[in-house]
C-alpha cells in the first residue's frame, strides 16, 4: 500500500470505531497507535517520530487556556443549582403568561439567560422541564410545543456566551476566546428572535396551541412581580457582564483586562458569592459542583489525548494534504466548502458530542479554510451553531433524553396528569431543529451576523501617510502620492499579486 492511500484508510476506520459505540478517546488512541506502529513498519517514517508523542500530549496538556474549563463549568454548575432558574422561570411565566405564547416566551428568555450564567444543557433542559412543563399542560398548551420549546431553549446555552464549546473552538482554531464570544453574540441573539417569531405565528396561526394563561391565576402583580424578575436578571447581568468584559468579550470592548482563565476564576467566585445571598450555598451543592466539574474536565482531557494521538498519525501520512486536496476542490469556492463542512459536521453530530467534534474533525477542517481565506472566528462559530443541533436529533439527542427523563419523574411524582410520548418528544424537536438549520444558513451567507461586533479592521490611508511624512522632512515620490487608500486587512489577494505600494518608501532609487 502507498502511503497516498493510507489517508483514506484512517479515516474510514475513524468512522467506524465512532460507530461501534466504545468510549471514543480509548478507541481513538487505540486506533492512532495501530496505524502508526504500522506505518512505521511500512516505514513511512521512522519510529523516533512515535516516541516524541508524550511530550507532544504534554504539550497540549499545559496550555492554560484548557484551565478555562473546568472554571466555567464549576461556575454553571453553581449556579444551576442554587434556585436562579426556579424563580426567573417563575417570575417571568407570571409577566408573559397572560398573553398567547407567554409561556414560550418566558422558556425562550430565561433560556437565553441561564445559558450566558450556566453552560450545562442538562441542568438547564431538567430545571427549565421541572418547572414550566406541569404549567404548559395544566393550560392546555400544545405537548409537541412544549416539549420542542423546552429541548431547544436548553440548547441555546452552547452558542451564547461564555460557552465551553467556543473556549474549545478558540483554542482548537488558534483565536482569541474574547473575538470567538463576540463573533457569537449575533447568532445568539439571531437564534432567540427566530424562536419567539415561531412562537408569535403559532399563536396567530394555531391559537388553540399556546393559549394565554388566566390574569386570575398569577399569584404576584405590579411592583412585587418586576421586583422578582429583576432579583434574578440583575445579580446575573453583572456576574456575566464582568466575566466578559473582563476578556475583551463584550460587543464595543476592545481591550482585555483579564485571560480567559482568570475570567472563568472570577465567574466561580462569582457563583459562589450569588448561591450564597440566595441562601443555597451548602456543603452538598459544593461537593456536587466540585463532582461535575471533574467529570466534565477528565472526559475533556481523555478526548484530547486520544484525539491527539490520532491527529499525529495522521498529519505523519500526509492526511492534512489529502483532506485539503479533497476539500479545496469543491465546486462553489468558499461557500461550496461551508455547504459540505456543515452537512458533514450535521450528520457526524447524530454519534458525536460536541467535544469530541471539536478535538477530531476541527483540526483537520481549520488548516484548511485558513488556506481559503475563511475568516476562523466566523468559520468557529458557524461549526458552533452547527452543533447544538446534536442534542436535538435522534439517537443521541441529550437534550431529548433528559427530557425523557424528567417527564417521566414528574408524571411518577403526579405533577403532571398523564404521561408524555416519545413521539411527542421526537416529533416536537423537528421545527426547532429545522429554525437552527435556518440559523446555519443565515451565517453561512450572511458572515456578517458573526462579524458585526468584531473589531473592524484597520485601512492605511496612503495620502495622509505622505502628508505626515512630507511634515517629517521626507520626500517621496509621485507614485506614492497618488496612490490610492490600501486596506491592510487579511483577504486582499490582488494587493498580494501587485507590488506593494509602500516599497517606494523603503527602496532606495536605482542608480543610473
Amino acid at each position: 500500500m502507498a502511503m497516498e492511500n493510507f489517508a483514506p484508510v484512517m479515516f474510514a476506520g475513524l468512522i467506524l470505531v465512532m460507530l461501534l459505540g466504545f468510549p471514543v478517546a480509548f478507541s481513538l488512541a487505540a486506533l492512532g497507535l495501530g496505524c502508526g506502529i504500522f506505518a512505521v513498519f511500512m516505514g513511512w517514517f521512522p519510529a523516533e517520530f512515535m516516541a516524541a508523542l508524550p511530550q507532544n500530549v504534554f504539550g497540549i496538556l499545559s496550555n492554560d487556556l484548557l484551565l478555562a474549563i473546568p472554571f466555567f463549568t464549576m461556575m454553571g454548575t453553581l449556579l444551576e443549582k442554587c434556585g436562579l432558574a426556579e424563580d426567573m422561570l417563575d417570575s417571568m411565566g407570571q409577566l408573559f403568561g397572560p398573553i398567547r405564547g407567554g409561556l414560550g416566551y418566558s422558556v425562550i428568555i430565561v433560556g437565553f439567560i441561564l445559558g450566558a450564567i450556566t453552560g450545562t444543557v442538562a441542568g438547564q433542559v431538567i430545571a427549565m422541564a421541572m418547572i414550566s412543563l406541569p404549567v404548559m399542560m395544566r393550560y392546555g398548551y400544545n405537548m409537541r410545543y412544549a416539549t420542542g420549546v423546552l429541548a431547544a431553549s436548553g440548547t441555546i446555552t452552547q452558542i451564547v456566551p461564555p460557552s465551553l464549546v467556543l473556549v474549545v473552538l478558540a483554542d482548537q482554531l488558534g483565536r482569541s476566546v474574547g473575538d470567538m464570544y463576540k463573533g457569537a453574540w449575533g447568532p445568539s441573539i439571531l437564534q432567540v428572535l427566530i424562536f419567539a417569531l415561531y412562537t408569535f405565528v403559532l399563536s396567530r396561526v394555531r391559537p388553540e396551541h399556546v393559549p394565554g394563561v388566566p390574569k386570575e391565576s398569577r399569584t404576584l402583580l405590579g411592583w412585587a412581580l418586576w421586583a422578582k424578575c429583576l432579583r434574578g436578571i440583575i445579580p446575573s447581568a453583572i456576574l456575566i457582564f464582568a466575566v466578559l468584559g473582563s476578556m475583551g468579550g463584550l460587543p464595543g470592548l476592545d481591550t482585555a483586562v483579564a485571560t480567559p482563565t482568570e475570567a472563568g476564576a472570577m465567574g466561580a467566585v462569582g457563583a459562589f458569592i450569588l448561591a450564597g445571598m440566595y441562601g443555597r450555598l451548602t456543603w452538598p451543592l459544593v461537593r456536587d459542583a466540585m463532582y461535575s466539574t471533574a467529570r466534565i474536565t477528565a472526559m475533556v482531557v481523555y478526548i484530547l489525548i486520544g484525539s491527539r494521538v490520532f491527529s499525529l498519525v495522521f498529519q505523519g501520512v500526509d492526511g492534512g494534504r489529502w483532506i485539503e486536496h479533497m476539500l479545496s476542490g469543491l465546486p462553489g469556492g468558499q461557500i461550496g466548502f461551508l455547504i459540505v463542512v456543515n452537512i458533514f459536521i450535521f450528520f457526524l453530530a447524530f454519534f458525536l458530542d460536541f467535544f469530541e467534534i471539536a478535538f477530531i474533525i476541527l483540526p483537520l477542517l481549520g488548516p484548511v479554510a485558513e488556506k481559503m481565506g475563511i475568516d476562523l472566528v466566523w468559520f468557529g462559530v458557524m461549526l458552533c451553531v452547527n452543533m447544538q443541533t446534536s442534542f436535538m436529533h435522534p439517537p443521541f439527542g441529550f437534550a431529548l433524553f433528559y427530557l425523557r427523563g424528567i417527564a417521566d419523574s414528574l408524571f411518577k411524582n403526579g405533577a403532571i396528569p398523564r404521561k408524555v410520548e416519545s413521539k411527542d418528544i421526537y416529533l416536537g424537536a423537528v421545527p426547532w431543529v429545522l429554525m437552527q438549520l435556518i440559523l446555519v444558513a443565515i451565517v453561512i451567507f450572511v458572515p456578517q451576523s458573526v462579524t458585526i461586533f468584531l473589531d473592524k479592521p484597520q485601512v492605511l490611508d496612503l495620502n495622509k501617510a505622505t502628508e505626515t511624512l512630507q511634515n517629517m522632512g521626507a520626500a517621496p515620490s509621485d507614485e506614492a502620492a497618488s496612490m490610492p487608500d490600501f486596506p491592510v486587512p487579511e483577504g486582499a489577494s490582488e494587493a498580494a499579486s501587485e507590488p506593494d505600494p509602500m516599497d517606494v518608501f523603503k527602496t532606495p532609487a536605482a542608480k543610473p
